[in-house]
């Protein structure tokens, strides 16, 4: 299965739009990716969907490895 290059590796940010673009390219589901990422699917679409602020922790771990922050 492919892998998403996160955006930190490039030293740059993306929106969570650009992210489930990429998802939707690679045809990847964030429940594929949050279990290969040792994360739950509910987890991924709150940092997703902005309900988490991702300021630390598990959220900001996400967010970080999704390259939104």
């Amino acid at each position: 299965m492919p892998t998403l290059q996160a955006a930190h590796d490039k030293h740059l940010t993306r929106s969570p739009d650009q992210v489930r673009e990429e998802f939707r390219r690679q045809g990847v589901t964030f429940a594929t990716w949050a279990k290969e990422n040792n994360f739950s699917a509910s987890a991924v679409y709150q940092v997703l969907s902005g309900q988490r602020k991702c300021l630390r922790g598990q959220s900001f771990e996400i967010a970080r490895r999704l390259g939104i922050r």
